[in-house]
C-alpha cells in the first residue's frame, strides 16, 4: 500500500509516490534538496500505473546522470493536449435582420426600381414575426396566410437569394428555401408564354376607342373621367413597341427636333409608395435609338407643344403630372380595352408590334434592336408562335 502521508527522509535517488488533496505526486531528493512534481492525475488504480512509469523514469535518470533537476522533463504535457473544437452555437439572424443586411449589401448595385421592389417585402417578413429564419415550412405556411400565392412565390424567392448570400458569408451553415419557389405554381406567362398580341383591325378600334371616349352618357350629356386624354400614349405604345414604363419616362428633350427619331434612354416606374422614380438606362441598361415611321412622325408633331419645354413629359397626366400605369391600366385601359379584347395589358401594345412587323417581313435582329430585346426571345415567342398559326393540316 501507498502511504498519503509518507515521512521520514527519502534515500537520495528514489522516488515516492504520495497522494495529496486526492492528486498524485513525487517526491524526491537531489542535489540536497527535497523536490515535488505534481503529476495531474487522479489518485485512482490507473493513474497510480502511470505514476509509477514516470516514478521509474526519474529513479533511472539520477542513476545514468540524465536526471533533469528543473523538472520541465518531466512534467505533463498540458501543451500538447488535441484541442476542442469549438462548439458554441452559431447564433442565428432573424429573417428581418438578415433580410436588412442582405439589401443594404447589395444596394450600390441595384436600380431605384429595383431597391423599391425589394421594399415592398420588408414589411411582409415583419408580419411575421418571430417565426425562425432557418423554419422554411413554417415562413411558407405563414406567408401564404398573409398575402397571395404569387407573392409568396415572389416572398421565397427573395429569402432563397438572401440565405444563398448569407451561406457565402457564413452567416449561416445551409439554405432551407432552395427550390421552395420552383415547388410553387407557375406564374402565368410561364403558363401562357405567346404573346398576346392585337390584330391590326383591334389596334385601330382600340386607338379609336380612346380618341372617342368622352365619359359615361346618360341620356343628356357626359358624365365621369375623359379617356381621350391617353389616346396619343396608347398609340405611341403601338407603333413603337416600346414598354410602357419608357414612354410614360420620355421627354422632349430625347425626341429629334424633326420628330423622326427617339431616343430610349430613360424610364419611369411607381413604386409601391406611389413616389415616381426616374432610372436611366432600359430593363437590359441599354440605350437605343428608335427611327420613326411616318405615322409616328405625324403623331409627335400633333402633339409638340408651341413652346417647347425640353424637360416636359411627352405623355403626361391629365393633370400634368406622371402617368401612374397600374391606375392608368386598371380604370382607362381595363374600361376602354375590355369590351374589344378582354385579359389584355398595355404590354401587348409591344406584342402587337412585334408580331405586326414580323408578319411584314422585317428582320427579327431589327426589331430586336428597336425594342431592346434579343433575336432568340423573338423567334421563341413571336416567330414560333406566328407560324404554328399559320400552319395547317395536310388533307
Amino acid at each position: 500500500m501507498y502511504s498519503k502521508t509518507p515521512k521520514g527522509k527519502v534515500p537520495k535517488g528514489n522516488v515516492s509516490i504520495l497522494s495529496s488533496n486526492g492528486r498524485l505526486q513525487l517526491r524526491l531528493r537531489y542535489g540536497g534538496e527535497r523536490l515535488y512534481l505534481s503529476l495531474g492525475l487522479p489518485d485512482n488504480k490507473i493513474s497510480r500505473k502511470a505514476a509509477e512509469v514516470q516514478k521509474n523514469q526519474i529513479e533511472l535518470d539520477i542513476v545514468s546522470g540524465n536526471f533533469d533537476s528543473t523538472l520541465a522533463k518531466y512534467k505533463p504535457q498540458s501543451a500538447l493536449r488535441i484541442a476542442k473544437p469549438d462548439i458554441t452555437p452559431k447564433v442565428i439572424p432573424k429573417i428581418t435582420e438578415l433580410w436588412e443586411s442582405y439589401r443594404n449589401y447589395k444596394s450600390s448595385s441595384l436600380k431605384e426600381t429595383t431597391k423599391a421592389y425589394h421594399n415592398s417585402f420588408t414589411k411582409l417578413f415583419q408580419r411575421l414575426g418571430d417565426i425562425p429564419l432557418l423554419d422554411a415550412l413554417k415562413v411558407k405556411a405563414e406567408l401564404e396566410k398573409l398575402t397571395t400565392v404569387s407573392q409568396t412565390k415572389r416572398a421565397l424567392t427573395q429569402l432563397n437569394a438572401a440565405c444563398n448570400w448569407a451561406v457565402k458569408h457564413k452567416l449561416i451553415d445551409s439554405n432551407p428555401y432552395m427550390g421552395m419557389a420552383n415547388e410553387m405554381p407557375k406564374y402565368r406567362y410561364q403558363l401562357e408564354p405567346k404573346p398576346n398580341a392585337f390584330t391590326e383591325e383591334e389596334r385601330e378600334k382600340i386607338i379609336a376607342a380612346f380618341e372617342q371616349h368622352r365619359g359615361n352618357w346618360n341620356g343628356r350629356g357626359y358624365t365621369g373621367i375623359n379617356y381621350r386624354h391617353y389616346a396619343s400614349f396608347v398609340e405611341f405604345l403601338f407603333l413603337t413597341g416600346c414598354r410602357p414604363s419608357e414612354a410614360i419616362g420620355l421627354q422632349w428633350k430625347h425626341i429629334r427636333e424633326d420628330c423622326g427619331c427617339i431616343r430610349f434612354e430613360e424610364s419611369v416606374t411607381t413604386s409601391g409608395n406611389g413616389i415616381p422614380t426616374r432610372v436611366q438606362g432600359s430593363k437590359n441598361n441599354r440605350k437605343r435609338q428608335f427611327p420613326c415611321s411616318e405615322r409616328l412622325r405625324k403623331l409627335l408633331i400633333s402633339i409638340k407643344p408651341e413652346n417647347l419645354d425640353f424637360d416636359a413629359l411627352v405623355f403626361p397626366s391629365p393633370k400634368g403630372k406622371v402617368i401612374n400605369y397600374n391606375n392608368f391600366c386598371n380604370n382607362a385601359w381595363d374600361r376602354i380595352v375590355d369590351p374589344i379584347k378582354p385579359d389584355t395589358t398595355p404590354y401587348s401594345c409591344r406584342d402587337t408590334f412585334i408580331t405586326l412587323q414580323i408578319m411584314k417581313g422585317v428582320s427579327e435582329s431589327v426589331i430586336a434592336k428597336w425594342c431592346d430585346t434579343s433575336v432568340s426571345m423573338i423567334e421563341k415567342h413571336y416567330a414560333d408562335h406566328l407560324k404554328m398559326l399559320n400552319l395547317r393540316p395536310i388533307d
